[in-house]
């Protein structure tokens, strides 16, 4: 086991607060199920690393299955400023996911989850819509995250180039597509299609045959 503390940003997966973009054509109570699965997948493999610490930054009302977990509330705020509050409250290494990325597997992570290169501050997920799936950094700096313009196409340039200017060395892992529209969860379920996200979107398919 590492010194690493990996941290999952999530919200409580409540219909028609969760997943918006995938209403139409999905019910607000399918897209709520989706995010759930979708949650449920990055957990299951958050608790299988052999970190030190494993936090839940969550927004809402958190499940009992998940409270094996170490809870942290998120505060009030923009995007920016929540993330900058969790990199300021962790010492040590941390490794930020988030809950959109149901396909994910320890090899996507394997680079931050081992013990870091000497030449290596911080590792960058980017993500194929622009944004990021992973932020890392070997001294957590919330200042270096407020003031990012979160939930745009040019998030995750803003983003590395905010760690490269403050001189961090960052290496680049692998772009992740995230679940933000129908066809991003068609694509997603058919990468991974062992886990819950898969299943629970196979049901949704199966039941609008069945209406259809």
């Amino acid at each position: 086991m590492n010194d690493l503390t990996v941290a999952v940003v999530a919200k409580e997966c409540v219909p028609g607060r969760v997943k918006t973009r995938l209403t139409p054509p999905l019910l607000p109570e399918e897209a709520a199920r989706l995010a759930r699965a979708s949650l449920d997948d990055t957990i299951d493999l958050v608790r299988s690393l052999p970190v030190a610490r494993r936090i839940l930054f969550f927004a809402g009302r958190v499940a009992q299955e998940h409270r094996d977990l170490e809870v942290m509330p998120q505060p009030e705020g923009d995007l920016d400023a929540r993330l900058g509050h969790l990199f300021d409250a962790v010492d040590g290494p941390l490794l930020l996911i988030g809950m959109d990325t149901p396909q994910l597997t320890r090899a996507h992570i394997a680079g931050p989850v081992r013990s870091w290169p000497d030449d290596v501050d911080g590792y960058f997920g980017p993500a194929e819509d622009g944004g990021f799936w992973a932020l890392a950094m070997r001294e957590p700096d919330g200042s270096l995250i407020r003031g990012v313009s979160m939930s745009t196409s040019s998030t995750g340039r803003e983003q590395r180039r905010r760690l490269v200017q403050a001189g961090l060395r960052v290496r680049d892992l692998a772009v992740v597509r995230d679940v933000d529209r129908a066809d991003d969860a068609r694509r997603v379920a058919e990468d991974a299609p062992g886990g819950r996200f898969a299943a629970v979107w196979q049901g949704i398919q199966a039941g609008a045959a069945r209406v259809g």
